[in-house]
């Protein structure tokens, strides 16, 4: 039986405030062929460029792939491809959610949440893709079909990013479809310049159901990963897949029960050096709007649950919320429906002698600044913040916006 710790000690009454910061929107997105409503973060390359996805926009309305690179002291936007959704003519994909991620090869990787024309798929718009692009000898950059879903082999991937393992394998998550139609993880191997899919384990319920993000992997090529329905209280889980000669074995790290250790988690994980695991909830908690929370292991198969902030609860849904760790070990993430503006927020958890200090870096107005950022935040080597806001700015349409700390 799993042991629930919670310390629950930082109230968002008892936070720090938010220090002086530089906010900056780099970019206002116009619902055009640049793009609209952009739901995923952004990905560094290590010239400090970045690349993102618009859920809509672009020159067909399916959302588009972007690049921004220095230019002087100020930044350019590049539109790389927009998606053409399914039609007779193309099934690329729609819609992507999550961010893209840079390859061994240089390539982008990533998905969309709907489109293609995979088998079996009963959607009408089809179930999701996994997608490459790079540049051609012309400059412009091309895609290629890695793989569609097609129902029992995943369904809808949905915020969560790809993650290669050091053979080149890829590994992601599905929120529908698998043998049980609860959701899956699946493997993309290449193959004679193909990819061959497998379904590494599909959920069934009690061990979890509905994984809104994708896996991480860690140095032993263990994977982990939520599921934001299911587990034993059917409030969510975290799981681990351990590899081995037989296949995979799944386990359930800890079923939330909907009091102080929160429910639904939507956001994916994030591991430090010594094995912890960290993530976060979308409700529940004990102020009502999902939790930040660390999961240690005590001894082989228990696992302890610390809660290390709970969130205010906003009146229209909660907050999607995926954490990144800084070299120091301090987490930073977004909450999508609060802040002093209910409009969502850019916060920092600092680590410090065993305790967690919440501080507010940017409260979004919903006005110029953006509104509801729903993505995975980036930190680039001089500890600037980079993500996006899905509404808001000059247009409505988004912002991609920088923190200088």
């Amino acid at each position: 039986m799993q042991r629930l710790i919670c310390t629950i000690c930082l109230m968002l009454g008892l936070a720090a405030t938010s220090q002086a910061q530089s906010f900056t929107a780099l970019y206002n997105f116009t619902g055009q062929s640049d793009g609209a409503n952009p739901f995923a973060g952004v990905t560094l390359d290590q010239a400090g460029n970045f690349y993102g996805t618009t859920s809509t926009g672009g020159q067909k309305g399916f959302g588009n792939v972007y690049r921004m690179a220095h230019s002087g002291a100020g930044w350019t936007f590049y539109s790389l491809y927009s998606f053409q959704g399914l039609t007779e003519l193309s099934q690329d994909g729609a819609s992507p959610y999550a961010r893209v991620i840079i390859g061994p090869d240089g390539a982008l990787y990533g998905t969309t949440h709907s489109g293609g024309n995979g088998e079996g798929c009963r959607e009408l718009h089809g179930c999701g893709t996994v997608f490459k692009l790079q540049p051609s000898l012309s400059g412009a950059w091309k895609e290629t079909m890695i793989f569609q879903f097609g129902y029992y082999d995943g369904e809808d991937p949905y915020y969560g990013d790809l993650v290669f393992d050091p053979a080149g394998n890829i590994y992601g998550a599905t929120r529908n479809g698998g043998a049980n139609l609860s959701g899956a993880v699946f493997e993309l191997t290449p193959r004679n310049n193909n990819w061959v899919e497998s379904v590494v384990y599909s959920f069934a319920g009690a061990d979890g159901s509905a994984p809104l993000n994708g896996p991480v992997l860690d140095a032993s090529g263990n994977l982990y990963g939520t599921t934001s329905t299911g587990g034993a209280n059917g409030l969510g889980a975290v799981y681990r897949l351990q590899p081995g000669s037989s296949g995979w074995t799944q386990s359930v790290l800890h079923s939330f029960q909907g009091t102080g250790d929160g429910s639904t988690p939507a956001s994916g994980i994030v591991l430090d050096q010594s094995g912890n695991v960290y993530g976060a909830t979308e409700t529940a908690g004990a102020a009502g709007g999902g939790t930040a929370f660390e999961l240690s292991s005590l001894s082989p198969g228990l696992w302890n649950i610390n809660t290390l902030f709970g969130f205010r609860g906003a009146g229209f849904g909660g907050s999607y919320r995926t954490l990144t760790m800084d070299s120091a070990g301090n987490l930073y993430g977004t909450t999508a429906a609060d802040g002093a503006h209910q409009r969502g927020s850019v916060f920092k958890l600092t680590h410090s002698n065993g305790t967690w200090t919440y501080t507010s870096l940017h409260d979004f107005t919903g006005g110029s600044d953006g509104a509801y950022p729903y993505g995975a935040l980036s930190i680039d080597a001089l500890g600037n913040i980079y993500g996006t806001a899905s509404a808001g700015g000059t247009s409505g349409y988004g912002v991609v916006f920088q923190i200088t700390q």
